[in-house]
C-alpha cells in the first residue's frame, strides 16, 4: 500500500514566511492544509501579504520584508509555531502588532521567546502571565548572542529570523540538536547562516532573497500514526513516497526500529535543503525500549503514537526528560496516562514522562482528548486495535494538522 501525506506543517509554515519576506512570487506545492498552518497564512495576509490559489498551488506575492500595519490582533489560532515564529519574522519590520490565540495556546508560555528577542532590542510586551497576548513595536535590532536554556526549535527560529533584519547579527547555541528546518531552508536560500554543532549564526546587516518554488515533502510526524498501525496490524506493509526525511525529525522512526520493528528508509532528493525519499514500514513484534535525554527532541511530537506502540510491545517502555509535554497543547504526560489505564494498561505516571508495561490488551473506552489532535491520533489509532469500540470525544480537532487523517487510518486498518 502507497500513502501521499499532506505537505509537512513545519515546512509549510516556514516556506510562508520565508515567502512573504522574499523579492517577489513565490510558488508553493502542496502547502498543509491544516488548521494551524492557515493560521499562519491568514496572520500574513492580515500584514499586507497577497496569496493566489491557483490550481493546487498557491502564489505567494512576496514584499522583499515589507509589511503592512494590521488593523487587527494576528490571531495564531491553537499554533504555537504560528505564534512564536511571527514575534521573530515581524520584529524590526517597522509596524505594530499584537498576537493572540485560542485558549489552549493562551495557556502557553511565551516569554521564552519575548526575553532573548528583547535583549536583541525588539520592544514587546507580554501578559502578566507570561503568556499570549503579546504586542510587538517599531524596534531596531542590535546584537545577540543567546544560550539557549532549554531545546526549542521554535525559539531558535524565531531568533534567526529575527536576525535577518539585526544590526550585528545573531548567534543561538541549543542545549541539544532540534529540528533544523529555519537553518536549512535559509541557507539554500543564499542568507549569510553558518552551522558550527550547536552554534548557529546568523551575519549583520538586512539579508534578502528571492522568490522560490517548493514542492513541499510529506508530514513526516503525521506519518508516525498510520506507520504504527501498519505495524500493529497483521500482515500489512506500508510505503510513504515523497516524505521528508529530515535527520533531525527521524527519532520516531529509529525508537521504532529499536523496538523491533521493519522499518527503512531511503533518501532520494534534496529539496530546499531538505532530504527527500520514501519510508516504508510493516507489520512487526515490538520490543520495550528506553527513551530519554537528547533523544527527545527528535521525537517529541510522536511520544503519544510512542505510548500505543508500548502497550503491545514485550517488556517495559520508559520515556524520560520528556516534561515539555506538560507545556504542550494540553498536559500530554497526563493525557497519556490517564486514558490509557481507561483502555486497561498497566502504566506509571512519572513527573517528566511514563513507564508502560507491555502485552497488555486494550480495551474500548472513551477517550477525553482535550481537544488535542495528537492525543486524537493516538488513541485514535489505539481504538482500531481494540475489541470493543472506543469513542473519541473531539475526533474533528484532528484537522489542525491533518485533514483527512481518520478516512486514512481507515484505510489501512481495512
Amino acid at each position: 500500500m502507497k500513502i501521499s501525506l499532506p505537505g509537512d506543517k513545519s515546512i509549510s509554515h516556514r516556506a510562508l514566511m520565508l515567502a512573504a519576506i522574499a523579492d517577489g512570487v513565490s510558488e508553493l506545492r502542496n502547502l498543509s492544509r491544516g488548521v494551524d498552518v492557515t493560521s499562519t497564512r491568514d496572520c500574513l495576509a492580515q500584514c499586507g501579504i497577497e496569496f493566489t490559489d491557483k490550481k493546487g498551488v498557491v502564489l505567494v506575492n512576496g514584499q522583499g520584508g515589507s509589511f503592512s500595519q494590521p488593523s487587527d490582533d494576528l490571531d495564531a489560532g491553537n499554533s504555537g509555531t504560528t505564534a512564536r515564529l511571527l514575534m521573530g519574522l515581524l520584529v524590526g519590520r517597522g509596524i505594530k502588532a499584537r498576537l493572540v490565540g485560542d485558549v489552549s495556546l493562551s495557556r502557553r508560555p511565551m516569554a521564552r521567546v519575548v526575553e532573548p528577542l528583547r535583549q536583541l532590542g525588539a520592544q514587546m510586551e507580554i501578559s502578566a502571565r507570561q503568556t499570549l497576548p503579546v504586542v510587538i513595536g517599531p524596534s531596531q535590532l542590535g546584537t545577540l548572542d543567546y544560550t539557549m536554556p532549554m531545546a526549542s526549535a521554535q525559539v531558535k527560529s524565531a531568533l534567526l529570523l529575527a536576525g535577518l533584519v539585526s544590526e550585528g547579527g545573531v548567534r543561538v547555541t541549543e542545549p541539544v540538536a532540534t529540528r533544523n528546518h529555519t537553518e536549512l531552508m535559509l541557507e539554500a536560500l543564499g542568507v549569510d547562516i553558518k552551522v558550527a554543532g550547536h552554534e548557529i549564526t546568523i551575519g549583520a546587516g538586512v539579508q534578502g532573497f528571492n522568490s522560490f518554488e517548493l514542492d513541499i515533502p510529506g508530514d513526516l510526524s503525521s506519518a508516525a500514526f498510520p506507520a504504527a498501525l501498519a505495524t500493529l496490524v497483521p500482515d500489512r506493509d506500508v510505503t510513504f513516497p515523497g516524505l521528508l526525511l529530515n535527520p533531525s525529525r527521524l527519532g520516531f522512526f529509529r525508537a521504532l526500529k529499536r523496538m523491533g520493528a521493519r522499518v527503512d528508509w531511503t533518501v532520494e532528493k534534496r529539496v530546499l535543503g531538505e532530504e527527500v525519499g520514501r519510508l516504508r514500514v510493516r507489520s512487526s513484534t515490538l520490543k520495550g525500549i528506553t527513551i530519554r535525554g537528547d533523544e527527545i527532541p527528535t521525537l517529541i511530537d510522536e511520544i503519544p503514537i510512542l505510548a500505543i506502540l508500548a502497550c503491545s510491545a514485550q517488556g517495559e517502555t520508559v520515556i524520560w526528560d520528556a516534561g515539555e509535554l506538560r507545556l504542550k497543547e494540553c498536559d500530554r504526560i497526563k493525557a497519556i496516562v490517564e486514558n490509557l489505564r481507561r483502555m486497561g494498561a498497566r502504566v506509571q505516571e512519572l513527573s517528566d514522562g511514563f513507564r508502560i508495561l507491555g502485552s497488555s490488551r486494550l480495551r474500548g473506552a472513551t477517550i477525553t482528548t482535550h481537544s488535542d489532535h495528537r492525543i486524537a491520533m493516538a488513541f485514535t489509532v489505539a481504538g482500531k486495535i481494540t475489541r470493543e469500540k472506543t469513542t473519541i470525544d473531539d475526533p474533528d480537532c484532528v484537522e489542525i494538522s491533518f485533514p483527512g487523517y481518520h478516512k486514512l487510518i481507515s484505510r489501512i486498518k481495512a
